[in-house]
């Protein structure tokens, strides 16, 4: 199997805290991270696909057309923003995991649609020291 992977930038702000737990729970639990005021990340990402290789081209799919998919689906809709206010995180806390997850719930169906390649893999890229990895490449 060959797989294309590409990486990405965004710049968010996210606040770790849950409406389910009291704020010593949150503080507890999130520690600096459920500060109200929030806090933003540089977040790394990408995104791995995999697929035949078009007989044309001899690519799985073309890199710009994976750029279009992740900046319509992704970029343009995380970048520079508070990510608690986004309809994604309604109902979780924006943890680099659940952002991950999201993001690998979005492109998996964008790619699909678009193309015959999967998508096999999203890692995010949250500081120098922490990365989260979803999808059946997730190490």
């Amino acid at each position: 199997m060959i797989t294309l992977t590409r990486r990405y930038r965004f710049p968010a702000a996210h606040v770790l805290r849950s409406s389910r737990l009291s704020d010593a729970e949150n503080e507890r639990t999130y520690g600096k991270c459920a500060n109200q005021a929030g806090h933003g990340h540089d977040y790394g990402l990408e995104v791995s696909v995999t697929g035949p290789l078009d007989p044309r081209s001899g690519a799985i799919l073309a890199v710009d057309r994976l750029d279009a998919i992740v900046q319509g689906r992704v970029l343009d809709r995380l970048s520079h923003r508070l990510l608690n206010d986004d309809p994604w995180f309604g109902t979780r806390v924006p943890t680099a995991e659940q952002i991950a997850l999201v993001i690998e719930a979005e492109l998996a169906a964008a790619i699909a649609a678009e193309s015959s390649a999967r998508l096999v893999g999203v890692r995010l890229l949250e500081t120098r020291r922490n990365y989260f990895s979803c999808g059946e490449r997730a190490a």
